[in-house]
This record gives structure tokens, C-alpha cells and sequence, in this order.
């Protein structure tokens, strides 16, 4: 095709998604669908997340009891992803075959049991075991929802519901922080198991629970959705069958394209780096906080833990509010990589140097900088993924990007181990680092572009 083809061709899509996004019919089936389905996404996610960071909580208190190490607990820490990365792709393309509907709550039930199971750990072999599990069960969790709001919302819309969904995130630590150290309190002080049992048997139980309510509150597609109009149904299937017309005619077709395609693992390296980020913080926040606080981990510390969480709340729903072209997405995705690189490096220097204050700024930023990332780096994927290649791609980018996860923590303890300080302060520059080089990634997707771009829309189209 020409370049006067391709943009007459450019031009006409643009022409026609302008006329569909416009629909009023289009406006009330999205804002319907969002109060039915996101809801109940967030609940999934805020149980998902908590149960896979409340491990922070246990580390001290499960040294003590059950004697599993620095090195053991790095290393159980990190295996979840391993086998959440080894499922990921077939339990993304079970789901496009069940529906979305069954497999999720499939997902959370099954997870809840292996979570709960935590409460029961006698060494370092079960501990490890169990997060290797609890990744394998978990495992299509986050790209599922992804796939299934790609379906769902158009692409001009869609960071605003991957940022409800990442809403999740804040909610899980934010509420989750004092939860969790709340349940540790209670079980030492009024039951006869202690704290962290407590914790990893009711936190387990509600995921369990979300999953039932999952089943009965999710829809597989519009189209069988009783809570829409005809005509509500009619505006987004015409629009989301427009911009899958197009994808098709530009991305990967199938399975075996998607695995190979270099856009796929491009995305998938700067989804790890965001993991890097994410996962470093937050596995080790407790006891970051603790130390500069000087406080051991409990009520306190998981009160002043939830700060950055709740800031980050704010950040990432008004990010994904307004991130609603490429221009910005690109230009905010490279901005916030920035800051976090920057916030945990500060963060670093304040612990080594005794800033309590300081230090708790800087995670805060760091926190709120990468939650407004995460949406804009899915935004780009889902715009030329569908099909086969959208289960098969997204699945991808997750599962080796959230390799970052199990990275994360075993590179931490490593270059604490190799440059030893009071504070860890190198382990947490290492994480840093992957800000910048995120930042780079990130900043160089203005070299490349897909035809469903010229389809978020921002000024009427000359002449119509």
C-alpha cells in the first residue's frame, strides 16, 4: 500500500470512529458496563494483589517460627511468578474458550484455597512450594481482565478502565497495609495461632468468596448483556468490531504471529522493567517502612505504609482519565518512568542517611509514578492485538514481564549481600535503574506507530 493510500485509508477509519465514539447510545452502554463489570474486576484484583504481597507482612515473624531465611524467603518470593509465567499464556487462551465469566472466578477460587494454605507452612520447602503454586492458580488473573476490557471498552476509553482496574493496586495496600497487620495484632493477642496464620487464612477466604461473586456479577460480552439496550448492545459492538477490522488489517494474526512478533516482546521488556519497580517497592515496603520509622512491622507500620498507596489512588484515576491519545500516553509513560527511577533512588539515600521523612515521600512518589504507568503500557498492546494473538500476546507481555517480580527481589538481596550496608540502600538502587531504562523503551515508541492510533481521535475531522 502507498503512503497516500495508507492515509486515505488512515483518514477513513478516523472518519468512521469518530461517528461511532460519538453514539449517545455508545456513552450510556459504557458508563452501564462500567458500574456492572469494574467493580467486581477491582475486588478480584485488590484480593489477587493483597495475597501476593502479604508475604511482607509474615517475613520477620516466619523467620522466627518456622525458620525460613533471607535466601528462602527472596527465593519464595519470586517463584510465584514462575509459575504464574509458565500458565499464563494457556490459562489466557482457556479463558477466551470459557469465557471470561467462569475462568476468572475459577481463578480466584482456586488461588484463595492455595493462599489460605500459607497458614499452615512448617519450613522453607512448603513455603516455597506454596508460592509456586499460588502463582500457578493466579495465573491469567490480570491479562484475562485485560483481554476481556479490550472486548469490552473501546480503545479511547480503555486507560480509563485499566486505571479503575489498577484502582485495585492502591486499594489492596492502602486498606490491605493496615488489614493485614491488623490481623497479625488480632491473632497474637486473641486467638491461639499466631498473627501471620491469622492473616494468611482470612485473606485466603476472600478471594475464595470473590470468586463465588464473580460467577453471578461478570458478563462474557455485550451481546449478553441484560443490563443494556438493544441499541446500547448494537453502538458497542459496532464500534469494537471497527477497531478489530483494523487491528487486523496491521497486528498479528493468530498464535505463532504474536509469539514472534517484535512488537509483542518490545512491550514485554518495558513491562518488566515496570515490574522491577513495582515488585521491589512493594515486597520490601514493611520493612522499609519500618526501618525508617523504627518501628517493627504491625499496626503503625501498616497505617503509615498505606500513604503511598492512597496517593497513588488519585494519581492513577486521573492519568487514566485524561491519557486519552498517544501523544500523551508516550509522553506520561516516559515522564512517570522518570520519577520512579528518581523517587527510589532518593528513597535509598534517605534510608542510608536516617530521612525518615524524606524517605516516605520519595516512596510515595515512586508509588504513585509507577501505578500511572501501568495502564498507559497496556494501552498500547490492546491497540493492535485481538483474537488469538490479543490472548496469546497479552499473555505473553504479563507473564515474562512480571518476571520482573521474581527478579526483583533475589536481584535485592544479591547486591545487598555484594555491597552490604545498614539500610540496603544498593539493593534499592538497582531497582531504580530499570526506571530509566523503562523511560528510554518507553520514550522510543514515537519511532513506531499502528494504524489504530490515528483511531483515538482528539479534534472533529475536517469536513464532517
Amino acid at each position: 500500500m502507498s503512503s497516500s493510500d495508507f492515509g486515505e485509508t488512515t483518514r477513513a477509519n478516523v472518519t468512521v470512529a469518530q461517528g461511532l465514539l460519538n453514539s449517545p447510545h455508545l456513552t450510556s452502554g459504557i458508563r452501564k458496563a462500567t458500574f456492572r463489570l469494574m467493580p467486581m474486576l477491582i475486588i478480584l484484583y485488590f484480593v489477587a494483589f493483597l495475597d501476593r504481597t502479604n508475604v511482607g507482612f509474615a517475613e520477620a515473624a516466619m523467620e522466627v517460627d518456622r525458620g525460613i531465611s533471607a535466601g528462602a524467603y527472596a527465593l519464595g518470593a519470586g517463584i510465584f511468578f514462575i509459575g504464574y509465567a509458565l500458565f499464563e499464556i494457556p490459562s489466557n487462551l482457556l479463558l477466551d474458550k470459557f469465557g471470561a465469566r467462569f475462568w476468572l472466578a475459577r481463578i480466584a477460587i482456586t488461588w484463595g484455597i492455595v493462599a489460605s494454605l500459607f497458614a499452615f507452612v512448617n519450613g522453607e520447602t512448603m513455603f516455597i512450594i506454596l508460592r509456586f503454586l499460588l502463582g500457578v492458580t493466579e495465573a491469567g488473573l490480570f491479562p484475562g481482565v485485560i483481554m476481556f476490557l479490550a472486548q469490552w471498552f473501546p480503545n479511547k476509553r480503555r486507560v480509563q478502565m485499566f486505571a479503575l482496574f489498577y484502582l485495585a493496586q492502591p486499594f489492596s495496600q492502602m486498606l490491605g497495609a493496615p488489614l493485614s497487620g491488623g490481623l497479625i495484632s488480632f491473632g497474637e493477642q486473641f486467638t491461639p495461632w499466631a498473627g501471620w496464620q491469622v492473616m494468611f487464612f482470612v485473606e485466603g477466604m476472600m478471594a475464595v468468596l470473590a470468586g463465588v461473586a464473580a460467577f453471578f456479577f461478570l458478563v462474557d460480552s455485550p451481546q449478553k448483556a441484560k443490563f443494556l439496550t438493544d441499541d446500547e448492545k448494537h453502538a458497542l459492538k459496532a464500534v469494537m468490531e471497527h477497531e478489530d477490522a483494523v487491528k487486523e488489517s496491521d497486528g498479528p494474526r493468530g498464535i505463532g504471529a504474536a509469539l514472534i512478533s517484535w512488537k509483542v516482546w518490545y512491550f514485554t521488556a518495558i513491562y518488566f522493567c515496570l515490574q522491577i519497580a513495582v515488585y521491589g517497592t512493594t515486597f520490601y515496603l514493611p520493612q522499609q517502612v519500618a526501618g525508617l520509622i523504627g518501628q517493627d512491622v504491625g499496626w503503625q507500620v501498616g497505617l503509615v505504609s498505606a500513604i503511598p498507596w492512597a496517593v497513588g489512588l488519585f494519581a492513577c484515576y486521573y492519568v487514566g482519565k485524561y491519557a486519552t491519545s498517544v501523544r500523551r500516553r508516550r509522553n506520561w509513560g516516559t515522564m512517570f518512568f522518570l520519577i520512579t527511577g528518581i523517587a527510589i533512588l532518593v528513597s535509598a539515600w534517605a534510608g542510608a542517611n536516617g530521612q525518615s521523612l524524606l524517605g516516605i515521600f520519595a516512596i510515595t512518589v515512586a508509588v504513585a509514578a509507577f501505578l500511572s504507568t501501568g495502564p498507559i503500557t497496556w494501552s498500547f498492546p490492546t491497540s493492535f492485538l485481538t483474537g488469538a494473538a490479543a490472548a496469546t500476546g497479552i499473555g505473553l507481555i504479563n507473564s515474562l514481564g512480571n518476571l520482573g517480580g521474581f527478579v526483583a527481589p533475589i536481584m535485592r538481596t544479591g547486591v545487598n549481600e555484594a555491597i552490604p550496608t545498614d539500610s540496603g540502600a544498593w539493593g534499592v538502587v538497582s531497582l531504580g535503574v530499570f526506571g530509566f531504562l523503562g523511560a528510554i523503551l518507553m520514550w522510543a515508541t514515537r519511532y513506531f506507530s499502528s494504524k489504530a492510533d490515528a483511531l483515538l481521535v482528539e479534534e472533529p475531522v475536517p469536513g464532517h
